[in-house]
Order: structure tokens, then sequence, then C-alpha cells
């Protein structure tokens, strides 16, 4: 059966978990002994072990298998968790995400096998596993018939053991189980996939002979023998049983345990700890992910043995309830809705031309449409809108990384990031975000030993703070490092030949420190894999201007750096003013406008050869646009200079215009590739009487 229909789903499903493997696993190296998130991170390689054995990506689900059985038994308390294993475990989330990479680009899992990481695995379970010195009493199952049974020779190990005990306390009962294939079944593990299911929704499978894994992989004869909890009686069990088609019998019996029923007893604060899961459920939501899945492939979704009693889990708040949709589909309705606001401006216009013709009727259709396409564009928005969370979660596993690489201790700390974004700007912010985090561990944070000297923790700190500000979002990241020498990037720049010594006298520190972000500009001593290429804050600045933002730096040498990036909500629709240069109408984004400023042209001085003003205080440069979009001015009142003054960051430009039209929202549409050269217009819209106005990037223009 062909499940590339199921492509996507599973892309996205894996994606979930692996981000939620890498935020579990971060959680458990600093509180090992957790066994809600070791309960997490079991029930992560489960779905995925299932969810890949369902496609048919063997190496994968080999992989998350070997995962499930190391967690299985940390779970079972063997295993403690330690740094060792938790690097082993970074290992196999790369893994999986080569795996991921590999299926996205190909629809193919590839041929890396990872034994060397299967190896590891196998080496924690072989290592962690009871001491050869310690001799552990066996017990057994016996359902006191004479002559024996399958289930009669199955060994139990302590925590099976004390899992039966205490669901025999709160009254349920012990079951032997054993199933008989048909001779002439093709499908065996098809077949036994769905006993387990069958059983599952009316006990608990504590043992299965083979295990669950080999029955999964029909490495098994004709028959297999489970161990089963439950409160129903056995008939009721076997008849669901044999109602599997191509079973040719099943047999059963209650059980006892032999041995001494006290001799093992678990400490009860571990067992009330452990949360219960339910393979039968996650089978469930499987099937309802990929449906119509023939009996061959669900057979590579059978369920893991249970190893623990049922408890009824605590009801949670549905937080969060997110649907999938096609990012094709939202641009068409962004376009729709673009084609919307386009016909209300033309009936603004309309309106505007003939008023004293349009009676209140038009007016009202008017007001009408107007509130119609605000909430309707409002609602497309939050659609677009998803939270940063899902590109920042992995950050805290690289800064783990890389204090190990770069031998410095250091810490991350996130706030906000349920701060939301613009779908299409957050699939590209998580490169720019990645390399200014590098670059704070590398180059910003100092070596234990000389921040103890300086009087500074020896743990470095490096904080991502993520907050809404107005239309725009604003990402920080900051550390409390070195800062930046200005001295050393003027030094490097004027060896390089990027600027003379004489430019460099004149020079402020803000400009010198702007020069980082030119290409192949690194202060580096050396060429790491971490950094010294100088590709990294050019193409931070470069991604983040081409989202429409801009990305801005605050140092104090000795005392650390601040990187701001400020990003548009959103890049489709925006409000801006209208205004005249020469002939032509032109946009310019509200969100970068400070104020509207009537100037006396006595008041335009000159510095440094260049025009300037003086207001309130400040000394603002001019811009005029008519010189730098190379258009005529309007015969227009030379004594007095309209100009917008325009803000990016803590700089302000005035920009001097002919005309006012006033405030409108417009539909941004891209000029593509043709313009590209033109930097300082970031695209065009469409009027109410069809003409097009290019948008005017402030940024760009400061």
């Amino acid at each position: 059966m062909d499940v590339s229909q199921y492509l996507e789903i599973f892309l996205d499903e894996t994606n979930e978990h692996i981000t939620n493997l890498n935020t579990r696993i971060m959680e458990l190296e600093s509180d090992p002994e957790n066994m809600d998130t070791i309960n997490e991170i079991f029930r992560a390689a489960h779905s995925l072990k299932g969810m890949a054995g369902t496609m048919g990506f063997k190496r994968m689900q080999n992989l998350t298998h070997d995962m499930e059985n190391v967690f299985s038994e940390v779970r079972n308390g063997v295993i403690k968790v330690n740094s060792e294993i938790i690097d082993v475990l970074f290992q196999c989330l790369d893994a999986l995400e080569e795996y991921k990479d590999n299926i996205q680009g190909s629809a193919d899992e590839g041929t890396n096998d990872n034994e060397p990481i299967i190896k590891m695995l196998n080496a924690i379970l072989n290592e962690g596993g009871k001491s050869p010195a310690k001799e552990v009493p066996k017990h057994t199952a016996s359902s006191g018939q004479e002559g024996g049974n399958k289930w009669d020779h199955i060994t139990l190990d302590d925590s099976q053991v004390t899992v039966i005990r205490e669901a025999q306390k709160q009254g349920k009962r012990v079951y032997g189980l054993n199933v008989m294939v048909q001779d002439s079944c093709i499908l065996k593990a098809a077949r036994a996939f769905l006993v387990f299911k069958a059983v599952e929704e009316r006990g608990e499978i504590i043992v299965s002979d083979p295990s669950a894994q080999d029955v999964e992989d029909e490495k098994f004869d004709r028959d297999f023998t489970l161990i089963i909890l439950s409160d129903v009686e056995l008939d009721e069990i076997i008849e669901a049983s044999e109602a599997v088609s191509e079973i040719e019998k099943v047999v059963g019996a209650e059980i006892d345990l032999e041995n001494n029923k006290s001799a093992h007893a678990v400490p009860e604060e571990r067992e009330a700890s452990e949360e219960e899961e339910n393979p039968g459920e996650e089978v469930q939501s499987a099937s309802a992910e990929v449906p119509a899945v023939s009996d061959g492939q669900a057979a590579s979704a059978a369920p893991a043995a249970k190893t623990e009693p049922k408890k009824q889990a605590p009801a949670k708040p549905v937080v969060n309830r997110t649907v999938r949709v096609d990012i094709e589909k939202l641009d068409s309705l962004m376009n729709l809705v673009s084609e919307l606001i386009i016909a209300k401006n033309s009936l603004v216009s309309v309106s505007s031309q003939e008023q004293t013709d349009v009676n209140s009727a038009f007016n009202e259709q008017i007001e009408y449409l107007e509130s119609v396409t605000t909430n309707l564009h409002e609602s497309v928005m939050k659609v677009r809108m998803v939270p940063i969370e899902s590109v920042v979660t992995k950050f805290p596993r690289m800064i783990r990384d890389l204090s190990k690489k770069l031998d410095k201790k250091m810490e991350l700390y996130m706030t906000g990031e349920e701060t939301e974004l613009d779908r299409t700007v957050v699939d590209q912010i998580g490169d720019p975000l990645m390399h200014l985090l590098r670059n704070s561990a590398d180059h910003g944070l100092e070596p234990a030993e000389v921040r103890i000297q300086r009087g500074k923790p020896a743990v470095g700190s490096i904080f991502l703070d993520a907050y809404q500000e107005g239309n725009t979002v604003v990402i920080e990241v900051r550390d409390d490092g070195n800062g930046i020498d200005v001295e050393a990037v003027k030094q490097k720049a004027i060896e390089r030949g990027t600027i003379t010594a004489e430019q460099a006298v004149n020079m402020s520190d803000k400009e010198i420190i702007d020069l980082l972000f030119l290409p192949s500009f690194s202060t580096a001593k050396k060429v790491t894999d971490v950094s010294g290429r100088g590709v990294g804050l050019d193409v931070v600045k470069s991604m983040i201007e081409s989202l429409s933002g801009e990305v801005e730096v605050k140092s104090k040498l000795g005392e650390g750096s601040t990187w701001t990036i400020r990003l548009p909500l959103t890049l489709a629709i925006i409000q801006a003013l209208m205004v005249v240069v020469g002939e032509e109408k032109y946009a310019i984004s509200l969100g970068s406008i400070q104020t509207l400023e009537d100037v006396p042209a006595s008041d335009v001085k000159l510095v440094q050869n260049k025009e300037v003003i003086h207001l309130r205080g400040t000394v603002i440069p001019l811009i005029r646009l008519n010189e730098v979009l190379d258009v005529e001015r309007k015969p227009v009142d030379e004594e007095n200079l309209i100009v917008v003054i325009v803000k990016k960051g803590d700089r302000l430009a005035g920009l001097v215009i002919d005309e006012l039209i006033g405030q409108q929202e417009i539909v941004i549409k891209s000029l593509g590739r043709y313009i590209k050269q033109c930097k300082f217009i970031s695209g065009a819209t469409i009027l109410g009487d069809g003409e097009i106005a290019l948008i005017l990037d402030a940024n760009t223009l400061i």
C-alpha cells in the first residue's frame, strides 16, 4: 500500500516528537529522577517507533525501539541517568533529525543504520542491568494446573512482580493467554497486532513471549504467549482474541505467583510517582492520524509490552488546540483578503470623488465593508501567527553542546517563547538567532578563570527574550560577557582596508560596531567549526532585512552585549502613510514613522556638507526623496518643508516630501527578483483608483 499520502502528517508529528524529546532530555539532565519527564520521553520514543514502523522506515524504527528499551529500564529503576546517557540520547536525536530531513527531501530515510549509536544504547542496557554479583530471585507464573502451560515457564523480574501484586491488591486478576495463528496465515504480525489491540481494550499486557518487538517483526513461529492484568472475565478476553480472523485457537487460565510474596517489595513512593502510559490509546491515536492502513502496515505499529498498571491520570486542561493548514491555502486566502481590501479602497475612492451625490446608504455599505475586511484581515493574521517556541526550543541543546565544545560554562535563559509571529517569519528567523547565540557563546563569554578574575560568576549567562512592542516583535540576545572591543574591530577594519586610519578617527563607536555586519568580517583569532570564517553577522543582517526587520547591537566592554532584532508582526497588509513626491505616490509604513513636521527652509543647516535640522534638542539628518528617487519636485512652497521623521532603532532621519495624502491600509505586493538592486523599495501596492504606488523602506533609507 502507498503510504506517501500520509507523509506530511508523519513529518509534522515527527517534528513535534523530536522537539519534545529535545526539551525533555534537557530537563532530565538537570533532574535525572523526575519520573514525569522519564515517562514523557518513553512515550515520545514509543510513538515515534510506531509511526516509523507504520510508514515502513525500519532504520528509524530500530533506533527509536532501542531508545524505548533504555527508558523502559530507566522507568523500572534499573538504569540511572547520567551525563554519558544524555550525550548518547542527544546523538540519537541528531540521527532522528537526519532521518527526518532525508524523508522530507526524498521520501526515503537513507542508508545510515547508525550502528555506533545503537551499540552505545545496547551497552547502556547491558552495563545498566543487574550486577552479576547480586543474585536476583526468579519468579515464574503458574496456573496451578497439571501438565503446565506456556506461561508457566515465563520468568518475571522484580518490577513485573511488584506491578502484578499491586494490581491484585486493587482487585484485578492475572491471566495467562496463549494465541495460536493458523498455519496458512500470511500476515502473522498483522493478526498478532489485532490480538494485542483486542486484549489491551480489556486489560493490560505485562509480558509478551516472544517480545512485542519480535512479534512485530514476525520473529515467532505460530503462537505467542501473554500475561495479562484485567478486571473482566477471562472468557471475554478469549472471545475477543478468537474473533480476529486467521486465529486458530486461544487458551488461557487464571495464574498465581510462586515464591515468597513479600520478598521483593518496591518502595511505594517510586511506585506512586510512576505515570501510566496506555499503548492501546497510542495505537488508536496513530491510526487516527494514518487511516486506512492495511494489515501489513498495521502490524509494524504493534505495541511494546506493558510494564506498569494503569492509573487514572488527572484531567489536564485543553490548551493550544491547533489545526494544521497547508500554507498554500493560507496564501490563497490572503490573496482573497487582499482583493477585498482593494475593492474597499475603490469604493472609498469613488465616495470621496463624488461626495455630494453619495447617499447615506452607500456610506453605510462602505462602513460595513470596512468592518468586514478589517475583521477578516485580523482572523487571517491570527491563523498565520505561530509562537516562536517552535524555533527556540532547540537552542538550550545547542548551548549545552557549545559549552562542552568551547570548554566554557554557560547557561541559556529564555523568556517570551509564546510570543507569536507570522508563520513565514518564524520559519526564517531560526538561522539568524542561532548565529547570534553562537556569537555570544564564542566571542562574548570569557573563559571561567577570566570571569572569576573580573568578579563575575564562573558560569556565563546568555539571555534570549522575545516580546511584542506595538506592531513589531522584538527579540533580544544578550550576554554578560566581554562585550565588543571597539579598538580591536577598528584595527581589524584598517588592516583589511575596509576603512582608512583617517576615517577611523572620525567614526563613532556605533559606526565601528556596525562594521561587524560586513560580509566575511571576523575578529576571531583562529578559525574553528564554531566561528571565525566571517560568515554570520552579515547573514543575520541580510536575512532580517529581507523580512522587513532590523538588527542593532549595543555593547559595553567588560560587561556584555545586546543584539536586538525587530520584526513586523505580519508581512502582507500594513498601515501606511501615503505621500506624494513629484508626480508619484509612495507609501511609508506607519511603524517606522515618529512624527510629521512642517519645517521652515531657513532651519535647514549643513553639517559635514550634509543637510540637517535641529528638532527639539536633536540633530536629524534630512533625506530629500526627490533626489533619492530621481524625480522632479512639484512647484511647492519653498519656504516650508513637509518632513516625515522616521526611526530605525535609536536613529532618526527626516524624509522631505512634496505632499501628504493620509493614512491607509495597504496590501504589499512583492516586486519579485526583477528589481532587487533597489534596496529602499520594499514592494508595491495597488491603490483604489488602480494606480500603483511603491512602498519605501525607511530602514534602508536611514
